[in-house]
């Protein structure tokens, strides 16, 4: 509750982006694991992903993603009550990546840490920023996802190294009271039963089990769509945009498939941006919203799936502090 007994809501205030600016092409991944462009393509649905190169950190690519959503969102970096950064691959062990940040970016009052919790953890790191604000223990804060992928690869694994991307993307998350723009139900589910079928093991590679893996992401993610959508009082057609963890194409399409959704309703950029783990979300979240698929008022479903096996999905209701 607020000081007028006015319950509390959180809602997403900016979104921004920041990712390489080098571009690896199908044609070189195909040379490295011997097929032609056209099977990476037909496989996963990419044809281009930004890499960083040699000498580029995290951390940096966070901060300014960070920095760029504070502008959306009309919020100085003093503001922020808590920094939380999802990610999988930060530049060191320790520090972790969120109090690097906090510090870059001048957030000199916020509490900060990293969330784990493989390609679902920007989702979780939302689900944990709302909690704060509906308690009345935050008033601002930035979720961010960011991942460097490329850098645990095995270039000549056919089954990763042509799906993986790196990239940074930041969502500024206030309080509201009005119910417009209130993040609802954050859906999180579990099961380690597949957690060996996606494995990053200290100085190694990622594996993954490529069959094993998109069963099980189709599956939950559809169900945990019905789930949201049950859980707020609402059906697929009441949702303008769909926006899933953009690992692969083909999941993306199953899963709407499955869901009977339109093709404009669902949000797909694996061909660009590849898959950047914690960073889909909010990078898709500022694409769509930069090409005008996002607009004041829209209804959006968001949903991830990763290793652990992690997944979940949330609803909310698109009302940024400025559109563009």
């Amino acid at each position: 509750m607020n000081q007028n007994g006015r319950a509390l809501g959180a809602s997403i205030r900016g979104v921004a982006m920041a990712v390489p600016q080098r571009l690896v092409s199908n044609a070189e991944i195909a040379r490295q694991i011997g097929v032609d462009e056209e099977w990476i393509a037909k496989r996963t649905g990419t044809s281009m992903r930004p890499w960083a190169r040699a000498g580029e950190r995290l951390t940096d690519f966070a901060a300014q993603a960070a920095v760029a959503a504070l502008d959306r969102a009309q919020i100085e970096a003093g503001e922020v009550d808590l920094v939380l950064v999802a990610t999988s691959t930060a530049d060191e062990i320790t520090p972790n990546t969120a109090p690097q940040v906090a510090g870059m970016i001048g957030a000199s009052r916020a509490g900060a840490l990293d969330v784990g919790a493989a390609c679902t953890g920007w989702l979780a790191g939302l689900a944990m920023a709302c909690g704060q604000i509906e308690s009345g223990r935050a008033q601002h804060t930035l979720v961010i996802g960011a991942d460097f992928l490329s850098r645990f690869l095995d270039l000549t694994d056919r089954n990763t190294a042509p799906l993986f991307a790196d990239g940074a993307a930041a969502a500024v998350v206030s309080a509201v009271t009005a119910a417009d723009g209130r993040i609802g139900p954050v859906l999180l589910r579990s099961d380690p039963a597949g957690a060996a079928w996606i494995r990053l093991e200290r100085g190694q590679s990622i594996s993954m089990q490529g069959q094993e893996t998109f069963r099980a992401a189709v599956r939950c993610l559809t169900e945990v769509s019905l789930e949201t959508l049950c859980a707020s009082g609402i059906g697929v057609a009441d949702v303008d945009l769909f926006v899933y963890h953009q690992a692969n194409s083909r999941i993306i399409q199953a899963v709407g498939l499955r869901l009977g959704l339109a093709d404009e309703q669902v949000v797909d950029y694996v061909d660009r941006f590849a898959n950047s783990s914690t960073a889909t979300l909010p990078i898709a979240l500022a694409v769509a919203e930069d090409e005008g698929r996002l607009r004041p008022g829209s209804t959006v479903l968001l949903a991830s799936f990763g290793g652990g096996f992690t997944w979940g999905a949330c609803l909310l209701r698109w009302q940024p502090a400025t559109s563009r």
